[in-house]
C-alpha cells in the first residue's frame, strides 16, 4: 500500500515537470526572429551612370532586396530594412530612408520601378559622411543600437569631398564612419560596383576599428546576369541567391585600419 502510494506520488511529480517544460517551451507560432537591419545606399552621381554601373545596381539591388525580403535561397531575413540614396544636390544635405513596408508585397520589378523612380542618376554630390550619420540616427531613433547591421552601398565609391590635388588619396581618409563603430556589435559596410583600385582604397584607407569592411569590384558585379535565369520567377533562381551568398554577403573578418 505504501509503495503504490510512493509510486503515484512520483508520476504525479514527473507530471508537473513536464507540465512545466511544456509551460516554458515556446509556441511554435511564437517563435521570435534575431533582429538584424539592411540598409541600402543608392549612388545617383553622374560618375556612376559610365559603363551602364547604375542601370546594372538597380536591376541587381531590386532581386537583391526581393531575395532578402522573402528569405529566398538561404538569404539572410532582416527584421528591418532602410533604402536612400547617398549624397544629393548639396554638401551635406540630409535624405530620408524608405522603411521596410514600403517594399513588403512588391515584385522584383515594381522594386527596381521604385528604385529608378525615387532615386534617379543625376549629377548630385557623392558625400558618404551624411549618409553614415543619418543612418546612425536612425538606428538610434529605432531603438536598433544592438541588432546586427549590414549597410549595402550601390556607387563607383568616388567621394565628392575636397582635397589636395597633389595627394589624390586623401579624400578616402577623410570619409568618417566613426559614428557606426560601436552602434552595434556587428556592423558590415559592403561597397559594390567601385573600379577595383577605388575597391582597394576603401579596403586599406578608409579609418575605422571595429566596422566590417567587403567590396565587390564592378568587374565582378558585371556577371551577376550570367546566374539570372532570364523569365524564371524569384523562387527558381537558385544560381542567382548562391552568387549572392558567396560573393556579396560573404562573411567578413573584423580587421580595423588606422
Amino acid at each position: 500500500m505504501i509503495r503504490a502510494r510512493h509510486l503515484a506520488v512520483r508520476r504525479l511529480a514527473q507530471g508537473v515537470a513536464l507540465a512545466a517544460l511544456v509551460a516554458c517551451a515556446p509556441a511554435s507560432g511564437d517563435e521570435r526572429t534575431a533582429r538584424s537591419t539592411l540598409v541600402i545606399g543608392i549612388d545617383v552621381s553622374g560618375s556612376f551612370r559610365r559603363g551602364g554601373r547604375y542601370d546594372s545596381s538597380i536591376e541587381f539591388a531590386a532581386n537583391y532586396l526581393y531575395g532578402h525580403l522573402h528569405g529566398l535561397g538561404g538569404l539572410k531575413k532582416p527584421t528591418n530594412v532602410f533604402v536612400g540614396s547617398i549624397g544629393g544636390e548639396q554638401p551635406g544635405e540630409t535624405k530620408s530612408f524608405q522603411p521596410i513596408h514600403t517594399f513588403q508585397g512588391m515584385s522584383v520589378a515594381e522594386i527596381a520601378s521604385y528604385l529608378r523612380r525615387e532615386y534617379p542618376s543625376r549629377d548630385g554630390l557623392t558625400d558618404f559622411n551624411p549618409f553614415f550619420t543619418r543612418v546612425a540616427t536612425l538606428l538610434k531613433r529605432q531603438g536598433l543600437v544592438l541588432s546586427p547591421l549590414n549597410v549595402v552601398l550601390f556607387t563607383d565609391g568616388l567621394p565628392d569631398l575636397h582635397r589636395d590635388k597633389r595627394d589624390s588619396l586623401s579624400m578616402y581618409t577623410k570619409i568618417n564612419m566613426s559614428e557606426l563603430e560601436y552602434i552595434s556589435k556587428s556592423v558590415t559596410i559592403r561597397v559594390l560596383y567601385p573600379a577595383p583600385t577605388v575597391a582597394v582604397h576603401w579596403e586599406k584607407r578608409v579609418p575605422r576599428r571595429r566596422v566590417r569592411m567587403w567590396t565587390v569590384d564592378d568587374e565582378v558585379m558585371a556577371t551577376w546576369r550570367r546566374h539570372y535565369r532570364q523569365g524564371a520567377p524569384p523562387e527558381a533562381q537558385d544560381t542567382l541567391w548562391k552568387w549572392i551568398n558567396d560573393n556579396v554577403d560573404f562573411r567578413v573578418r573584423s580587421v580595423g585600419v588606422l
